[in-house]
């Protein structure tokens, strides 16, 4: 068995594979020894088919497995060894003549190659990349306190009910005359949010209902959820198939929500008692935070604009023929090469990208490390919680769940591929100059539209 390397360019290899008899023979002599041995062929008792029968049925499709694997083993070996940096996976060249299997005892294979260019990461302070910080202005500031005090409102009594209300209601279930059911349903004290009654006529019933008001509602257009019903009528959810669906409610309380007052008991609520005295120092101390919770926002428009920068300065080249074969190979018919070739400048970008920060990440010698990976794991819990509205749940919780996560491969190269990521930007950061520059909200969202 040989294998030859030929550089067709500085981008483009083929490796020819030669497989001689030799190399494969004992091998399949051997497969069709077992395969007589399981086999059960009509006529014959099982293992006493004749050895020319088998070698008929199954020496093309045994010899074809065991040479393609031999050919694979021996192209992953001779990369490896050879430390050829490579992109994609080697595919069969298209100008691989044509394999007589049936004919055939010494094959040859050639297989075309992409290459990953050389290139040199140099950056020095004379690299510019704009870093902008989002200005906190009066309108941005009044969003946040109109949002501060709805979070932290409450329901107050009310005279009549509005669209936002809560209603305590007493429910009676009824039969389909509207009397009372015997041995019904009685809820008292059921609350009632008017905003979540999901059928707008139910809804109209009862804006505008007062204390002592005797309405009839339907609580499964009124609540047509399950499990907010069965919440709603203090039952299983298995009982509601039982319950008549009409239900007459007494209001017995009428309350309004009412967005919290901007005073010093709301300033000690949010920063700790006395940490805040005036709506002065509340602004300030707001506006700090406004600043932390917009970071994020200009770190990722510096990440993109980073990689832009990178991605033109090192002008690297690729081999697109190649990559555009690979890419319509690799995903099995899912695109066409006419699909892959229009988007074929995103994906350039990408991987363009991704060997400029491989190759930093190696040259600093970027190690990911256990208590790394299960620190970005249980943040990442932690935020796909709060998505949820799961914000309390206990430390014990969310490390268990971030270490199950971390265990699975796929999960676990995103998170070490974030890691490198983060270093290989914190490294950046510090080679080049940062231009910094400070815009209101509308320019920075004008900036990311383009």
């Amino acid at each position: 068995m040989n294998v030859i390397h030929e550089n067709t360019d500085a981008l483009n290899a083929v490796l020819k594979v030669s497989v001689e008899q030799a190399d494969y023979e004992l091998k399949v002599e051997q497969k069709l020894k077992d395969y007589r041995k399981k086999a059960a062929i009509k006529g014959f008792r099982p293992g006493k088919a004749p050895a020319s029968l088998i070698s008929k049925l199954y020496k093309v499709p045994v010899m074809v497995e065991e040479v393609n694997q031999l050919v694979s083993e021996s192209i992953s070996k001779y990369i490896t060894e050879s430390k050829i940096n490579i992109l994609g996976e080697p595919l069969p060249s298209e100008t691989q003549a044509k394999i007589d299997w049936d004919n055939d005892k010494n094959f040859e294979f050639a297989f075309d190659m992409g290459l990953a260019p050389e290139f040199e990461i140099k950056l020095s302070k004379r690299d510019k990349v704009p870093f902008h910080t989002i200005k906190v202005d009066k309108k941005m500031r009044d969003g946040y306190i109109e949002n501060i005090l709805s979070r932290y409102g409450s329901y107050v009594d009310s005279d009549v009910a509005a669209d936002n209300g809560l209603l305590k209601v007493m429910l009676t279930e009824l039969t389909e005359n509207e009397e009372p059911k015997e041995g019904g349903i009685s809820v008292e004290n059921a609350s009632v949010a008017v905003s979540l009654v999901a059928d707008k006529d139910e809804q109209k019933k009862m804006v505008g209902s007062k204390v002592g008001d005797i309405l009839t509602i339907n609580v499964n257009k009124s609540f047509p959820n399950e499990t907010d019903r069965a919440s709603l009528l203090n039952i299983k959810k298995e009982e509601l198939a039982n319950i008549s669906p009409i239900f007459q409610a007494t209001v017995t309380e009428v309350k309004k929500y009412q967005n919290a007052e901007l005073n010093q008991e709301l300033f000690d609520k949010i920063y700790g008692e006395g940490t805040v005295k005036d709506t002065e120092e509340f602004n300030a101390k707001l506006d700090e935070d406004i600043k932390a919770n917009l970071k994020g926002e200009s770190e990722q428009k510096f990440y993109m604009d980073m990689r832009e920068k990178l991605v033109e300065k090192f002008a690297i080249e690729l081999p697109k023929e190649f990559l555009i074969r690979w890419f319509v190979a690799v995903n099995e018919g899912k695109f066409t090469r006419e699909q892959v070739e229009t988007d074929y400048p995103n994906f350039e970008n990408d991987l363009k990208w991704q060997l400029i920060r491989d190759k930093i990440a190696q040259e600093q010698d970027y190690k990911v490390e256990e208590d790394e990976i299960l620190n970005v794991a249980k943040s990442h819990v932690y935020s796909m919680m709060m998505q949820y509205g799961m914000s309390q749940l206990p430390d014990d919780f969310i490390e268990n769940y971030a270490k199950d996560l971390a265990k699975k491969p796929e999960e676990r190269r995103k998170f070490a591929e974030r890691i490198l990521e983060n270093k290989v930007v914190g490294w950046v950061k510090e080679a080049i100059k940062l231009d910094e520059k400070e815009v209101s909200a509308d320019e920075f969202n004008k900036l990311i539209k383009k």
